[in-house]
């Protein structure tokens, strides 16, 4: 119920209202967020590259309808991605996009323009040596969002998909998308979806994160394990080993602000680990996903609120 309440609270432009307004959301938000700017964005880039962390930078926004706001997302991402070659942090380093950010949902072509805002993306990724991702949101997206990724790969192979294991249909996406070179981040999900097309129990959604795992590991592309939680990391190492899979074949990912000496404790093991990093205004739908995901992240903001109100 509580998960419930969160999810609906990260739409409701009353509750953002509300949030924003206390003075001690934001200082509270930086340990989830890299801050507003492109600068906040490479100097947390250059920290976690200092102890053999990588990177993915998400440009925060999404559901846009303006196709102005889309083309400002788009600068936003050349401008990073042009200012990491610049720091010499770009080789390696990888952006996620949400195609909501960059057109999907604009009421005549919104695909066209998503796509073509998210090839603009890859140009500039590929020109200094860095990836692209594509998030996935709700379900309603799924299909819109695999057939975008299917033309950008035709010209950028190494464009990363992102699955959520929580979905029904999920197995079946991996087994379409485990072929050679393909990227794939699995994921739980984090958005309130019905129970017709989504487990809605944890176990559940535990033991489809585990048969995903099964499925991308024992297959020829490169599975990216986006999970905090320590048994599935223990799952996915223990998979990886029984498939012959070394460091440079499949990578871990975590969020930026949480478990972080887990984050250090991985990557100094020789193991690929990648933190989520977002940046930018628009933080609040982000940060309210993370607060229902994990009870403990709720605590820590109450707990920052008292303390610093």
């Amino acid at each position: 119920m509580l998960r419930a309440s969160l999810l609906a609270a990260a739409r409701s432009r009353r509750m953002r209202s509300l949030v924003e307004a206390v003075p001690a959301t934001r200082s509270v938000v930086r340990r989830f967020v890299a801050g507003a700017e492109t600068a906040d964005a490479v100097r947390v880039a250059r920290e976690l590259a200092a102890d053999g962390r990588k990177i993915t930078l998400d440009h925060l926004g999404e559901d846009t309808t303006d196709a102005a706001q889309a083309s400002a997302t788009v600068r936003a991402y050349e401008t990073l991605l042009n200012a990491l070659g610049a720091e010499g942090l770009a080789d390696g380093a990888d952006v996620s996009v949400k195609l909501s950010a960059v057109g999907q949902f604009l009421p005549s072509n919104g695909e066209d323009v998503a796509l073509e805002n998210a090839r603009k993306i890859c140009a500039a990724a590929d020109a200094v040596g860095a990836t692209v991702t594509l998030d996935m949101e709700d379900h309603t997206t799924t299909d819109s969002t695999l057939g975008i990724l299917k033309e950008l790969r035709a010209e950028y192979p190494w464009v990363g998909a992102v699955l959520q294991a929580y979905l029904h249909r999920t197995e079946q996406d991996c087994r379409e998308l485990s072929g050679p070179g393909s990227r794939v981040r699995l994921c739980k999900g984090a958005y309130a979806e019905p129970e017709a097309v989504a487990f809605q129990d944890k176990s559940e959604v535990d033991k489809s994160y585990v048969r995903c795992l099964r499925i991308l590991m024992a297959g020829k592309g490169y599975p990216m394990i986006a999970s905090h939680d320590p048994r599935m990391i223990a799952i996915a190492a223990k998979l990886a080993a029984d498939n012959g899979r070394g460091p440079g074949d499949h990578e871990f990912q975590m969020l930026y602000g949480i478990r972080p000496e887990e984050q250090r404790r991985i990557a100094g093991e020789g193991d690929t680990m990648r933190v989520y990093v977002p940046y930018g205004d628009e933080w609040y739908g982000y940060f309210m996903r993370r607060l229902a995901e994990r009870p403990a992240n709720l605590t820590f903001f109450l707990r920052g609120l008292a303390t610093k109100s």
